[in-house]
């Protein structure tokens, strides 16, 4: 989830009855969904020493203090491992992993029934996923092919707020209300729900 650490798990065996030696190389860059590298945010190398049929596990975490800053609005990260084995005339495997983290969930939440002409009041949730506060939030709800901007307040680091919002359908049938929050930190995470709007 985007604002937390990622934690990556690279599994090496060893199918042979050789003892091998492993150098791995990691690394791991923001991305654009086109795939090319915006920042590199890590890189470690590191040895592992594999027995007879032997396999081991090399943990990666990517704290978010090191892609924060550095994710674009398609919130990717690519982590990619060169794993070469010493002395077998330098055979070497790459492994690539993209990560798209996911968004912080909004939740709305309304009446069981809604009635065409008649008053109808929506919760609405978002949150801040971060360990860092956010200012400059910014909730665009479309609905009736209106958009309606309201500015919050400011979020403390990991805090979850909602506020109410109220309308009236005009005509019975399927509506859908469409939310976008963005803020100083990150943009444009949606949510949305299709009403289905009841004949008075």
């Amino acid at each position: 989830v985007f604002g937390k650490d990622v934690t990556l798990l690279l599994i090496l065996n060893n199918l042979s009855s050789d003892r091998k030696t492993v150098k791995v190389d990691m690394s791991a860059s923001t991305i654009l969904y086109t795939r090319r590298p915006v920042t590199e945010i890590l890189k470690a190398t590191t040895s592992v020493d594999l027995g007879s049929k032997q396999g081991k596990h090399i943990r990666l975490k990517i704290p978010y203090s090191y892609y924060g800053k550095y994710l674009t609005t398609d919130k990717r990260i690519q982590v990619t491992a060169l794993c070469e084995v010493l002395h077998r005339h330098g055979l070497k495997l790459l492994v690539e992993k993209t990560i798209i983290l996911e968004d912080a969930n909004i939740i709305i939440k309304m009446p069981r029934r809604v009635v065409v002409n008649k008053a109808v009041t929506l919760e609405i949730s978002y949150a801040n996923p971060l360990p860092e506060p956010v200012s400059r939030c910014v909730l665009l709800v479309t609905l009736m092919n209106q958009q309606v901007k309201i500015h919050l307040a400011r979020l403390a680091p990991r805090e979850r707020s909602k506020i109410h919002f109220e309308f009236t359908p005009r005509k019975p049938g399927p509506l859908q209300l469409q939310v976008d929050f963005s803020c100083d930190k990150f943009s444009h995470v949606k949510g949305f729900v299709t009403i289905a709007v009841a004949p008075a």
